[in-house]
């Protein structure tokens, strides 16, 4: 089996896809979405690190049939009775949960996590059908880019074995700087990150990366670091393989510069 890309993508602003308006916002975001299902061999699974869980270890969802987190509010009613029936898959999260402490890095699992929207949102555009087995991965609530690094290095065995990782956050994430208040830091922190991730030396790629909050823009961009931790563990995912930009919007949600990644 040829060896999976693992991908960092911008999961968008709340329940999206099922809001008039807001869908329409999202359209490109959308088109990128369904081109990383286009451009990725068919996955055997999808393990997503997501930006909206964190818990003291790093933590894998283990249910068989997972619930429903709505973790997000003020939207209309109908976005609370969202359903993304995509099964679990227990030995997966298991075996990532193996792979981490091999690697001395303190792992747990979670039998009762449902997908919250930082999955279920941008796997309900690429596959509507949630056919595909999904297992959830935490942050860790200490917010250390070393360890989401580590940690994705220490998931990258299950890329050859069909394992889609996907890092589910936003390149850009201040709430306080909504709209055109955004466009300029956005923009000046978006392309610090371009140029890191298709960095040439995989090993300069990642220390840059660990060091990011010296970046143009970075505390603008990130006043809080944990919708940008799930690309480290792409990137860490990635090993010696080169990174690129695969999608970028300039004027998103009326100002933000946001993008997605491809490593391999």
């Amino acid at each position: 089996m040829s060896r999976m890309p693992a991908w960092f993508l911008s999961h968008g602003g709340g329940p999206w896809p099922w809001v008039d308006g807001l869908r329409e916002a999202h359209s490109g975001l959308a088109a990128s979405l369904r081109d990383i299902r286009r451009t990725s061999p068919a996955p055997s699974a999808v393990l997503i690190a997501t930006a909206h869980w964190e818990e003291s270890a790093f933590t894998f969802s283990s249910a068989a049939k997972p619930g429903m987190i709505y973790d997000y509010g003020g939207f209309p009613p109908h976005t609370y009775a969202v359903r993304y029936p995509a099964p679990g898959h227990p030995e997966l999260a298991a075996r990532a949960a193996d792979l981490l402490r091999r690697h001395g890095l303190e792992a747990r699992l979670d039998g009762q996590r449902g997908y919250d929207h930082g999955t279920f949102v941008p796997l309900s555009v690429m596959w509507p059908e949630a056919d595909i087995p999904v297992v959830q991965m935490s942050m860790r609530s200490d917010l250390d880019p070393r360890a989401h690094l580590a940690a994705g290095r220490a998931l990258s065995a299950l890329r050859q074995e069909g394992v889609l990782i996907l890092g589910s956050g936003l390149s850009f994430h201040n709430l306080r700087l909504m709209g055109p208040a955004g466009r300029g830091p956005s923009q000046t922190f978006d392309t610090w990150l371009e140029e890191v991730v298709a960095c040439p030396d995989p090993h300069a790629r990642n220390s840059k990366l660990l060091d990011w909050a010296g970046a143009p823009a970075a505390r603008s961009a990130h006043p809080r670091e944990e919708h940008l931790l799930p690309l480290l563990v792409a990137a860490g995912a990635a090993q010696e393989d080169l990174g690129s930009l695969v999608w970028r919007e300039d004027d998103f949600l009326g100002g933000w510069t946001v993008s997605n990644h491809r490593f391999g």
